[in-house]
């Protein structure tokens, strides 16, 4: 995650009243690498179809789901080991009937923090109100575009962007903090400038723009995948809105962490700034490193766009146990540096980029350890920048 807007001006909204003060000289501290961030998946089950669904959200709830009893005693565990955040995933999380009852053992415990990952279109008036009740620091809603017959089509479902916005209004009138997630394509990448504008006009604090990952049924759609030049521009203009929207909401840039160390170039003055801002950037983590996901099965995975490793499951062992250091399946992604190849192995910044997607590398190349496709700095002469000036 590429936190641009504190990069830029040095604050955010949402990021800083849930993980406090950060910025280049004070890296963030709210994770670490086993006590990490979790991002629950708690169903399979979703009402809408979208086209680059991760997870192969179905219709149906899937009967090897986690039961009531043993999501809170999930819940549980993570109030004992002090996950700082939990965001609730699914499939749609709103669908599963006993949502609440799982999440009460956090609720009631203040901690972990809680936000919501949804597609927006469940939240009635009721639900954004328990939903503040409950003490959800964050309720992060889908907006593929601001064309609401390109956002129903990503979406599998027409009329889901009128649904959607009706979830985003109940959220903002209930005083919920509200983000938007944009999965960013070839398609709606131009988008990116009128989706801010629009965001700050709604009440929206935060915008996170993900890259397309190629994970699930987004393997289907790898030719929607934006270009190395798309991307380019694109970090060259959210340098600008971050700086035009620092007081109404913050920017971040998802699943392209190389776009981070081409930003901080941009902004850096000197080489001092350069290496403050790369120490900023790796405090981040990604997969594996400070944030894991939970499938709604119990399997723990290094995050939800790495679906093809396990590193346990919480039927069979503790979620503590299985974070362990001398976890097999989890060295790999605390030491990704020493795994990486082509570019990305040659990289001087891989230990901080961590190879972008892997999910992308897969799909493209064959090959989970081999360069992220988007990625479209040239490290080597990054490098030699500030020699040469």
């Amino acid at each position: 995650m590429i936190p641009v807007t504190t990069m830029v001006v040095g604050r955010g909204t949402v990021s800083t009243k849930i993980k406090g003060e950060y910025h280049r000289k004070k890296p963030s501290r709210f994770t670490d690498y086993f006590r990490p961030l979790v991002f629950w998946n708690i169903t399979y089950q979703c009402n809408l179809r979208c086209l680059h669904c991760y997870i192969r959200a179905k219709a149906q709830q899937d009967p090897s789901e986690l039961t009531t009893e043993e999501a809170k005693r999930l819940s549980e565990e993570m109030v004992e080991m002090r996950i700082p955040l939990v965001i609730l995933s699914g499939g749609e999380p709103l669908v599963r009937k006993d949502f609440w009852e799982i999440i009460e053992p956090m609720a009631k415990a203040q901690f972990p923090k809680l936000s919501l990952s949804t597609n927006g279109t469940l939240i009635t008036k009721d639900v954004a109100r328990r939903l503040k009740d409950y003490g959800f620091s964050y309720v992060g809603i889908s907006i593929d575009s601001i064309v609401p017959a390109y956002h129903d089509k990503f979406r599998g479902v027409p009329g889901a962007f009128k649904a959607t916005l009706e979830g985003i209004k109940n959220s903002v009138e209930a005083g919920l903090d509200v983000g938007i997630r944009t999965t960013i394509t070839r398609y709606n990448v131009k988008e990116v400038p009128d989706i801010v504008k629009w965001s700050a006009e709604n009440g929206i604090k935060r915008v996170s723009f993900y890259l397309l990952d190629t994970i699930g049924r987004g393997e289907e759609i790898k030719d929607w995948l934006p270009t190395k030049e798309q991307l380019k521009w694109m970090a060259d203009v959210v340098i600008d809105l971050a700086r035009e929207y620092a007081d109404q909401l913050e920017i971040l840039i998802v699943r392209g962490n190389f776009m981070g160390i081409y930003i901080a170039r941009k902004l850096a003055k000197d080489e001092e700034e350069f290496k403050e801002y790369l120490k900023m950037l790796q405090a981040q983590g990604d997969c594996g490193r400070k944030s894991v996901s939970i499938y709604p099965n119990g399997d723990v995975k290094p995050c939800q766009f790495i679906d093809w490793v396990t590193l346990g499951n919480v039927r069979e062992k503790s979620l503590k146990e299985i974070l362990k250091r001398d976890n097999p399946q989890l060295e790999p992604f605390l030491n990704v540096g020493q795994y990486l190849k082509g570019k990305c192995g040659r990289c001087p910044y891989k230990d901080i980029c961590g190879g972008g997607s892997r999910g992308r590398a897969y799909a493209i190349f064959g090959d989970p350890w081999a360069e992220d496709p988007l990625c479209f700095i040239e490290p080597e002469a990054l490098a030699k920048e500030f020699l040469a000036a």
